[in-house]
């Protein structure tokens, strides 16, 4: 073998070494990239969850309306006059007959005692014209014109007196007065406003339901109404009269109920929310609005799968389901279908989940739930 040949060979053998050496190299940085990789690998997403509850409903109405007083008016005079005694004060009681307003009467009591003498002249003469009938010294038309007279006379002093009552204004009924509407000495015209006067208690909610479900209407049931003004508290009432007949244009039907009132909190003309309870109950499968995912294409919650593994584990995966939603009430949503009750269903954190992902369940903090919240007033 020639000398160059044994030092192209030596020179070949060295080059695979180096390369070889390299390539080792190369390898043992993979392998140590790829462990550092898998103790970095992200883990599991946490999530919370809630095993699915069959609950009862008693079926439900509900509709917005506005209440009303069982009794209200303004009050007015019936004689135009000038104002000379206002005997309340506003935002008071008032009982029925009491004297609110007493306009000016002193020239109509100055009448009247002029028109009572002329009724006890009246009156005087009858009796005279009566005992000379009796003894035939007059004749039976000067009687007859005596018993004219004197009812006629009567008859005036009842209606000057009748006009110097009307004069005195007196609340109807008993019940909360509002702001005065009158001063002392101010000269009202006939059916000038004096004040508002309104029965509290109870008090009428009136709201309209479609006519779908008038067959399920009677008196009677029960209506529980929530106003913007106490949200944290609820009314309880009951129908007491369904409008006897549709409104042709909205195809709904008037319903009135009445609550009580007893602190007279609720004022008419306060906006209100009113649910009609049915005594017919329903059986859902509730969960939190929160485990819902609402898509374009569906709704859909997440499923826990527990899987036993041969060493004794167990690995839990999230399964999409979709579902068919029914009625809400608070945070609570009725699942018409896709979930059976006992399933175990995500309530938190499915943001971070796709059908088929490996999750850590910790229940330690759950979303606050209510059927019926009352979030505050603001």
């Amino acid at each position: 073998m020639s000398l160059i040949l044994k030092r192209t060979l030596a020179m070949a053998a060295l080059v695979l070494i180096v390369v070889g050496s390299i390539a080792a190299l190369k390898v043992r940085a993979l392998h140590a990239v790829r462990d550092r990789m898998a103790r970095m690998a992200v883990p599991p997403p946490t999530v919370s969850t809630e095993i699915a509850p069959a609950t009862v409903w008693r079926r439900e109405f509900h509709a917005v309306g506005s209440l009303a007083a069982v009794q209200g008016v303004t009050v007015s005079c019936q004689i135009e006059g000038p104002v000379a005694l206002v005997s309340f004060d506003s935002g008071r009681h008032a009982n029925q007959g009491d004297i609110l307003i007493q306009q000016d009467v002193s020239t109509d009591k100055a009448q009247l005692v002029g028109l009572e003498a002329q009724a006890e002249l009246a009156q005087l003469t009858l009796i005279r014209a009566k005992d000379l009938r009796e003894k035939n010294t007059n004749s039976q038309a000067e009687l007859d014109s005596a018993e004219a007279q004197s009812r006629s006379a009567a008859s005036l002093v009842d209606a000057l007196r009748a006009l110097i009552e009307k004069k005195t204004v007196r609340a109807p009924f008993s019940g909360l007065l509002g702001i005065r509407q009158v001063n002392l000495g101010q000269y009202l015209p006939a059916g000038g406003p004096v004040v508002e006067l309104q029965s509290l208690d109870p008090i009428y909610v009136n709201f309209t339901l479609p006519q779908q479900v008038v067959g399920d209407l009677h008196a009677g049931q029960t209506v529980r109404l929530n106003v913007d003004a106490y949200p944290h508290t609820a009314f309880e009432g009951r129908i007491n009269a369904l409008n006897s007949k549709v409104d042709s244009d909205t195809r709904n039907i008037q319903v009135q109920a009445t609550v009580a009132n007893h602190d007279e909190r609720l004022l008419p003309g306060m906006f209100a929310t009113a649910d009609v309870v049915l005594p017919a109950q329903d059986r859902f499968v509730t969960l939190p609005e929160s485990a819902i995912v609402y898509n374009p294409y569906g709704n859909a919650v997440y499923v826990i799968t527990r899987i036993r593994t041969e060493a004794g584990g167990e690995v839990l995966t999230a399964r999409q389901q979709f579902v068919t939603l029914g009625e809400t009430r608070g945070d609570l949503v009725a699942i018409v279908k896709g979930v059976n009750a006992g399933d175990e269903v995500v309530t938190a954190g499915q943001l971070k989940l796709h059908n088929g992902s490996p999750v850590i369940v910790n229940n330690s903090v759950q979303p606050p739930v209510d059927p019926a919240p009352t979030p505050p007033n603001t």
